[in-house]
């Protein structure tokens, strides 16, 4: 066994799904509560408020799924829990030339 985490460890699934779900249920809830789903208005606009609630829930439940799954992606494993002893921003090769040489 390696103490090395996988993608898997980095992100589960389930954490995925849920994270995707609570984003397109807030969304969608939104939505709805915006248009006038709760309150005292005629029949077909509480329906209509509810249909474009789940479409924008879904919507953002797929963009949001694409979305951390590819930036997921991204994500070098090895890396996770390492320490970082060096600027992140400056290149390696200009770190170089600024260091003056013991000639």
């Amino acid at each position: 066994m390696t103490d090395k985490p996988t993608r898997r460890d980095l992100m589960r699934p389930a954490q995925l799904l849920a994270i995707a779900f609570g984003a397109a249920l807030f969304g969608g809830l939104i939505t709805a509560m915006s248009m006038g789903a709760f309150q005292a208005i005629p029949g077909e606009a509480i329906l209509r408020a509810w249909t474009v609630g789940g479409i924008v829930a879904g919507v953002s439940f797929i963009a949001v799924l694409l979305i951390v799954s590819i930036l997921l992606l991204v994500v070098d494993p090895a890396t996770q829990g390492g320490t970082v002893d060096q600027p992140v921003l400056v290149k390696k090769d200009a770190e170089r030339a600024k260091k003056p040489s013991a000639h």
